[in-house]
């Protein structure tokens, strides 16, 4: 065997997330932020997990802190199938949330849905949808602030990685689940101050680049991404 990573570590790598201050994201059915430190970082209230990274040695650190959000993309999913039409897909959605202005005119929706949130102190507070009001709100209202919600919640977790030193400049994401919504791209980019760059790759690029580097294919961590390709900045 060459090599063995899990999920997380595999995307971070895919995106050649392996230096201190880089960071990786990624939001599917939870959303995940992984960022790389050279320091053993932790949180007292275990709100972010601290492990060795895939490039971790014993002469140089390379240690992931990853925080998880638990209901990400899964509060989209549930939202297209109960609320939208049935026949609209995720791209009809994400460009039905552009007719709705920023801050979705007072509608908060918050995805806290999917059982216990490590980053809450593993409480369990349900989603929540707040401020409807029946003479303003349509369902592009919803649908952007769905994207917000998860934006800011987003937010809500590197600003707990911030606290122990892991300071997001850049987010690097695949050209995948969340990230592909305009919408939710600005307005993390917006609240976070961080510029996302997103890239043609996912987690099992990862996990191959890894095998062959350990297998030699590879002579090199520069060899290995080659060809990663960004998409948008």
């Amino acid at each position: 065997m060459s090599y063995r990573a899990g999920d997380q570590p595999n995307n971070a790598f895919s995106l050649n997330v392996l230096n201190p201050g880089e960071i990786a994201a990624t939001a599917g059915t939870s959303g995940v932020v992984y960022g790389v430190s050279d320091e053993v970082k932790y949180d007292p209230d275990s709100r972010v997990n601290t492990f060795a990274h895939v490039n971790h040695s014993p002469e140089v650190n390379r240690l992931g802190v990853l925080l998880c959000i638990n209901g990400t993309g899964i509060q989209y999913s549930w939202l297209k199938n109960n609320f939208a039409q049935r026949e609209m897909n995720y791209p009809a959605l994400n460009d039905l949330a552009m007719d709705a202005p920023v801050g979705s005119e007072g509608l908060v929706m918050l995805p806290f849905g999917n059982g216990a949130e490590r980053m809450l102190g593993n409480q369990d507070p349900g989603a929540t949808i707040r401020n409807i009001n029946f003479n303003i709100h349509t369902d592009a209202h919803l649908v952007r602030a769905a994207h917000e919600g998860v934006a800011f919640s987003f937010q809500y977790g590197m600003e707990i990685m911030r606290e122990i030193g892991i300071n997001p400049s850049v987010i690097r994401a695949g050209m995948a689940n969340m990230f592909l919504s305009p919408v939710f791209r600005d307005t993390l980019a917006s609240i976070s101050g961080s510029t996302i760059e997103l890239y043609d790759t996912d987690g099992s690029v990862g996990a191959a680049n890894g095998a062959g580097i350990g297998s030699g294919t590879f002579g090199s961590f520069q060899d290995a991404f080659e060809n990663l390709n960004k998409m948008l900045v």
